[in-house]
């Protein structure tokens, strides 16, 4: 699993470069979990997210709740098209609060 940590300018930037399903969300979840202790200002790109299943979708969730039970400000950024597609899907979107911009070279589905 690839996940890429950086700072800038007291932002945690978190880079997921793997799919977010079943088979990545528990080990994705345990090495995400101690981020949401820091205090400090999380930010999750996203670009690198090629598939993403309910149990990625859960831990996005699950993201947003720790982060707000302890003041963390979290962002997703840099939605990938798998993101966006289960986002629209299920009409959650609006409910990370975060502007999704969807790419022209995106294919239609």
């Amino acid at each position: 699993m690839a996940i890429q940590v950086s700072e800038k300018n007291g932002i945690t930037i978190i880079a997921i470069q793997d799919d977010m399903t079943i088979y990545t969300a528990s080990e994705q979840k345990a090495r995400l979990s101690k981020y949401l202790h820091s205090g400090r200002e999380l930010q999750i790109n996203l670009a690198g997210v090629s598939e993403m299943d309910s149990a990625g979708l859960q831990l996005l969730l699950w993201l947003k709740q720790e982060a707000g039970r302890n003041d963390i400000k979290l962002s997703l950024v840099r939605h990938s098209q798998a993101v966006v597609e289960v986002l629209e899907l299920l009409n959650l979107t609006g409910h990370f609060g975060d502007p999704v911009v969807i790419s022209a070279n995106w294919n239609a589905s």
